[in-house]
């Protein structure tokens, strides 16, 4: 081996490049950065997938939610059914509103704190649910977004198909 070919191999050999480690000393390797970045981000939405989906529901959850899904609707036909009541009889109607005004006052704010607790608990879990999508949905985004990269390199021309480049310049031109 020839002096040029033991000093390149100085440098360059060993299947390193000496000049590209030292320079990465001195000045990140954006494309090793970028990696890095995804792959940090790809872990920590992992980690929130993981904590959202360790609860798995059971039979028992289902049936609770199926039940917990009843009484909005009870009450919406049941509105529906009184004003049927007080137009197909309204003796009887009048007689069951008589009823409802010998109710104490106080049963009517339990009442009224009751439907306001189940109804907010209802709406604090369907946002936790929601958050759980968006998690969801954002473990997806790095998978998606080169997906729409490799989509628009093709679109633009770039890429390592000639035939593919020549039928996109006739198309254009």
């Amino acid at each position: 081996m020839g002096l040029i070919g033991k000093l390149l191999t100085l440098v360059f050999g060993g299947g390193r490049n000496v000049v590209q480690e030292t320079a990465e000393v001195f000045r990140e390797n954006a494309e090793a950065g970028a990696q890095r970045a995804q792959d940090i981000q790809i872990a920590a939405m992992e980690g929130f997938q993981a904590e959202f989906l360790a609860g798995q529901r059971g039979m028992f959850d289902r049936v609770m939610d199926g039940i917990n899904r009843l009484p909005r609707p009870a009450m919406a036909l049941g509105c529906l059914c009184l004003f049927t009541a007080a137009m197909v009889d309204p003796v009887w109607f009048s007689e069951r509103m008589a009823g409802m005004s010998l109710v104490p006052e106080p049963l009517w704010w339990l009442l009224g704190v009751v439907v306001s607790f189940y109804f907010g608990a209802r709406h604090q879990a369907k946002g936790q649910e929601f958050q759980k999508q968006i998690a969801q949905s954002m473990v997806r985004e790095p998978h998606v977004l080169q997906g729409i990269e490799g989509v628009r390199r093709i679109e633009d021309g770039d890429q390592n198909n000639p035939a593919l480049a020549d039928w996109l310049a006739q198309r254009r031109g």
